[in-house]
């Protein structure tokens, strides 16, 4: 079969025949589309297949697009495409809450935000726009579905002329570069044969496989370019395949204790549910323990953190509805407890030990006494918007007495007096998810995770710097600065960011970016991107620990990749943050040495989520380290603002 079979030309003669033999006027255009098609056909067979092609660019192009104009004005053709979005208790493993992430400009109700929130059930939605139409989950955005609403009366699968992106406000031609980068992002994510799989010992290829599907896109004057092969396409535009180079190179000064990460996808013999808890050690680089948890059927573990004595490791259920507490040295259960839809991230206050938790699925924080014995307070953050907000990643002071929170679904941070109860509501970009304090907790920030950018908030006095320079109340750091929607990157930028913690010492930022797979380089002393560092497919957590002798390492964890980056952010320790560096990276798999409460049979090391390096190295809880770790950390590791 040739190319040109492949293109869908089957289905648009279909199309012009059937209208031809419909209405009488058509019958000699139809007939003339018909031969214009072959003639393209042919024309076709000759191309290669990765090569877009501008069909206003050839003879026959222009030609058959003018009568297939014509003929489309003689008659209706197509009809509304349903979409069920079908929420099983049994299967999905959580409420959810499905919104746009891409549709055609033109397109009714987009985004299709449900003002009730997650659900479990079925709701239904008519498409009659053709185009491209892509949908995430707002409680797991990388949860994703896609429909392509496609026009008879053209070639391939149409992505309609413009699209429009959540969180921006101008729609984009359908063959821009942020389109491209989103669906290679989503078949990526979504086929577990294109994740990452990384070796300690030799090179591995990483080839993703994208559909050979013909795609029809508009670039910016309007103009059809055909892709005769999406798969051949991303191979040429994203260098595929790739060599992932072999990770033998560990940081050569050790880090400090201990590294825990929520490996997320990985699956064990005895559970049901996917998930476990990766325990890396961070003087000698090993993998030392994974907690499957089988006795309770963890699951989709996401964040963690630990107790004052170091005694526990908390972590949330994402896709369930508790919080486990487990043993820190022998990785057995200790309890759990029903906290509410989908927790997410979980930290303790530094003045009381107890637990504060992201039901994220929900509209509150919880507060639970310390070692996670019982829920004792609970906080709705947002109780006047009737919207449920999915807080997510919240971040607490240094004193324990703020928390700051995003309100994914509102647009807002939350600032939570932990005193009184009460909250105040400061707007962000598009979809917050992630948020940290900076030492002091002078201010806060926001990863705006469809907004393309950060969100500053002050927590007393005006603290935020603007691109001008000046200081205010609230500011944007955008991290398409440096990027073109249509034509792509040309400096540092950011895309889809989740965590974004600030060093314990204040001298910089980390944001990780799922699109970009970057990790920005922030001083928040001014604000200001400083550079980019790579990461790895699905780039998500980030967390700082202690490096031996002084200075902090971040450790970066990947969803959709079986290894971890080591960020050293100052590595001369000058306080410039301009050479910050990886300065190595782990593969997450483990090996015979590595104890397990379970056999690993699929995945292993992938799923990279929240990442907690013990000891506890923030103000506030470095004061507090417990004897026998006190004497690793040096007196800066222990007051890290003085």
């Amino acid at each position: 079969m040739g190319l040109g079979d492949a293109l869908g030309l089957e289905q648009t003669l279909s199309a012009v025949r059937g209208i031809g033999a419909a209405k009488p006027e058509a019958a000699g255009l139809a007939i003339e589309a018909e031969s214009l098609i072959g003639d393209l056909s042919g024309i076709v067979d000759g191309m290669p297949a990765g090569e877009a092609v501008n069909l206003l660019d050839l003879p026959v192009g222009v030609d058959l697009q003018g009568v297939l104009d014509e003929l489309a004005e003689l008659a209706v053709v197509g009809a509304p495409v349903t979409v069920n979005f079908e929420v099983d208790p049994s299967r999905s493993e959580g409420i959810r809450n499905p919104i746009g992430l891409i549709a055609p400009e033109g397109a009714k109700d987009f985004p299709y935000m449900d003002a009730g929130g997650a659900f479990f059930g079925e709701k239904t939605i008519q498409l009659t726009e053709p185009g491209l139409y892509a949908f995430t989950d707002s409680v797991a955005p990388y949860m994703l579905g896609a429909v392509v609403v496609d026009d008879p009366l053209t070639l391939g699968l149409d992505f309609g002329k413009s699209l429009l992106v959540n969180g921006k406000d101008a729609p984009v031609p359908s063959n821009s570069d942020i389109i491209q980068r989103l669906v290679n992002a989503f078949f990526v994510i979504t086929n577990p044969n294109n994740w990452q799989t990384f070796s300690e010992t030799e090179n591995v290829a990483w080839n993703p496989f994208q559909p050979p599907a013909p795609i029809l896109q508009y670039d910016e004057s309007g103009s059809p370019v055909l892709i005769p092969n999406l798969d051949a396409y991303f191979d040429q535009k994203f260098d595929y395949p790739r060599t992932l180079p072999a990770l033998n190179k560990k940081p050569e000064v050790p880090g400090v204790g201990e590294v825990w990460i929520a490996t997320q996808m990985e699956d064990f013999a005895g559970k049901e549910k996917h998930g476990s808890i990766t325990k890396v050690d961070a003087e000698n680089w090993t993998i030392d323990r994974k907690i499957a948890a089988p006795g309770i059927d963890m699951n989709n573990p996401h964040n963690m953190w630990t107790d004052k004595n170091y005694q526990y490791v908390y972590a949330n259920e994402w896709f369930d509805n508790e919080t486990d507490v487990f043993d820190r040295e022998t990785g057995e259960t200790v309890r759990q407890v029903e906290v509410g839809p989908n927790p997410a991230h979980v930290m303790t206050r530094p003045d009381t030990d107890e637990l504060v938790v992201g039901i994220n699925a929900g509209t509150e924080i919880v507060e639970l006494a310390p070692g996670g014995t019982e829920v004792t307070r609970r906080i709705h953050v947002d109780p006047e918007s009737g919207i449920t907000p999915h807080p997510h990643a919240h971040w607490t002071s240094h004193d324990g007495k703020t928390v700051v929170a995003p309100n994914t679904m509102t647009n807002e941070v939350v600032t939570i007096d932990m005193e009184s109860g009460t909250v105040k509501h400061d707007p962000t970009g598009s979809f917050p998810i992630a948020t940290s304090m900076t030492p002091d907790s002078k201010k806060a920030y926001t990863s705006d995770f469809l907004g393309m950018s950060i969100t500053c908030v002050s927590m007393v006095e005006d603290a935020c710097v603007k691109s001008d320079g000046a200081v205010a109340h609230s500011s944007t750091i955008d991290l398409w600065a440096n990027y073109d929607p249509q034509t792509g990157p040309s400096g540092p930028w950011g895309g889809l960011t989740i965590q974004l913690p600030v060093s314990p010492d204040g001298k910089a930022m980390l944001a990780a970016n799922t699109l970009s797979q970057t990790v920005s380089v922030i001083d928040p002393r001014t604000d200001k991107v400083i550079k980019d560092l790579p990461c790895n497919a699905g780039c998500h957590g980030a967390n700082f620990g202690a490096k031996k002798g002084g200075g902090y390492y971040a450790y970066v964890s990947n969803k959709f990749s079986n290894a971890s980056q080591i960020i050293d952010v100052d590595p001369n320790n000058d306080g410039d943050i301009s050479d910050a560096a990886v300065a190595g990276q782990l593969v997450l798999d483990g090996n015979s040495g590595t104890a397990t409460d379970d056999e690993l049979v699929a995945h292993a090391g992938v799923g990279g989520q929240g990442v907690l390096p013990i000891p506890l190295v923030y103000n506030g809880w470095s004061q507090q380290v417990p004897a026998g770790w006190r004497e690793k950390l040096t007196p800066e590791q222990l007051n890290p603002i003085g």
